[in-house]
């Protein structure tokens, strides 16, 4: 029996000196210290040994596992070596060759627009303030002076879930809760951005955009404070060149109420055909809070006053960097994107 575990030890340590790959060696591990392999098959056999015997085949058997599974080792760190080196060999590095370069992202212009017009704002000591999506219809209409038989809802037409319940078609509702809330005390001093719904799809309209619309109410405030704070945000926003015009107009929860609009950043305000030739553009509408959505807000009108006033994000957008397609915003092209 000895004489066959020497058998063994030798074949196996000269297979390992010419085993040239990893599955080699796995196949000798197997073929020769394995379970059913030749070392344990020797072994099996120590029970015909005598008792004097026994230990020193046992010990002998001991001492040659060892020394194979050291070699094996060993040469298992040697193949894996030369193949780590020949796969080097292979790669050829040009240093000199640029890097890779990957595309930093960047904010959607209309990201950026409203984080402007917010900064500017609350520069200007307004808070902002939220309120939700899905709108009832007191808070979008009742309240703000549109009662349901009110001509003016059909400029306002968005969808509903319901008799009562609908998407928010601005973001003045959110003028309503704030006042609620706060009654009588103020001054109250907010902007309220968010996204709104209408059932519009052109060119110039999207039946989902985003508003940001103002409100301060306070005792003895006056139509000068509205126009003062409104022209510091198109010279912030526009820069400090850019005119004002306020134009009169009608919305149901100002009284009296206005249009503002802004010279062509085009023509300077000579005309062309961006402005139609006119010199100006619209930009956002505005007014003295009408004296009964004061009331139904919790507020004496005999005792504050206030102004309100609502821009379009995307309509600020398409003026600030002269886009003529709001459906560019949402398109996703990435030439498009790419340029801001």
């Amino acid at each position: 029996m000895q004489k066959q575990l020497r058998e063994i030890e030798e074949r196996v340590l000269e297979k390992l000196k010419s085993a040239s790959a990893l599955e080699e060696l796995n196949d000798i591990r197997v073929r020769f210290l394995g379970k059913k392999g030749e070392l344990t098959g020797v072994l099996r056999g120590m029970g015909a040994l005598s008792s004097e015997e026994r230990p020193v085949i046992g010990q002998l058997a001991n001492d040659i596992r060892a020394r194979v599974e050291s070699e094996l080792d060993k040469r298992m760190g040697e193949v894996k070596a030369m193949a780590r080196n020949a796969s080097l060999s292979r790669e050829v590095i040009d240093v000199t060759l640029p890097g890779t370069v990957f595309d930093a992202g960047g904010l959607h212009p209309l990201t950026t627009v409203a984080r402007q017009i917010e900064d500017i704002f609350t520069g200007l000591g307004f808070s902002v303030a939220e309120g939700p999506e899905i709108e009832l219809d007191y808070y979008n209409f009742e309240a703000l002076n549109l009662p349901k038989d009110h001509p003016a809802r059909d400029m306002q037409d968005t969808f509903f879930f319901g008799p009562e319940m609908l998407l928010r078609t601005h973001t003045s509702p959110v003028q309503v809760r704030t006042m609620e809330r706060t009654a009588p005390a103020v001054p109250v001093k907010i902007i309220a951005p968010g996204k709104v719904y209408r059932r519009d799809d052109d060119a110039t309209h999207s039946p989902m955009f985003h508003q940001v619309e103002g409100l301060l109410v306070d005792r003895r405030v006056t139509l000068g404070d509205l126009k003062g704070v409104l022209e510091a945000f198109v010279g912030q926003m526009f820069g400090p060149k850019t005119r004002t015009r306020f134009r009169p107009s009608f919305f149901p929860f100002t009284e009296p109420s206005a249009e503002v609009d802004i010279s062509c950043g085009m023509c300077g305000g000579k005309g062309c055909r961006v402005c139609s030739h006119t010199g100006w553009l619209e930009i956002l509408g505005c007014g003295i809070v009408h004296p009964r959505v004061l009331e139904m807000s919790g507020y004496d009108p005999e005792e504050v006053t206030g102004f309100a006033f609502g821009m379009g994000v995307e309509r600020v957008a398409l003026l600030k960097y002269d886009i003529d397609d709001m459906r560019l915003l949402f398109d996703n092209d990435m030439r498009f994107l790419e340029q801001f």
